[in-house]
């Protein structure tokens, strides 16, 4: 008996990730932060999502179809006012997706927020 079986892509990956992961029309991004060191949660905010713009249209989507959103913010009560500032900017009325914030300490010590998506392919 045949079988279909969809395969995975994995967008750039490497020996810890993959940028990206698609399975049929589902698409997992990684955790995105910024390579800027600015102390600064709006001009990083705006990096990361400018990244995730691209690997959303790399892989055939956008963010009018970003189903949740996993979001880490290094000092939340110092940032999560301005960072929703940004993201409702950036995110088309009525798109938004589920969503969690919380605190965490970062990978690197300038690193202020990471974005994580799921999404499907428009």
């Amino acid at each position: 008996m045949e079988t279909n079986r969809m395969t995975i892509i994995r967008n750039n990956p490497q020996p810890r990730l993959s940028a990206s992961v698609a399975y049929g029309n589902l698409l997992f991004l990684s955790g995105q932060t910024p390579k800027s060191s600015e102390d600064d949660i709006v001009l990083q905010t705006r990096e990361v999502l400018e990244k995730i713009d691209a690997l959303l249209a790399a892989a055939g989507s956008d963010k009018r179809q970003i189903l949740s959103a996993q979001i880490w913010l290094k000092d939340i009560e110092r940032d999560f006012v301005a960072f929703n500032d940004v993201w409702v900017q950036w995110m088309p009325e009525g798109q938004s997706p589920a969503r969690a914030t919380v605190q965490a300490e970062m990978a690197r010590p300038d690193i202020l927020v990471e974005i994580m998506l799921t999404a499907v392919k428009a």
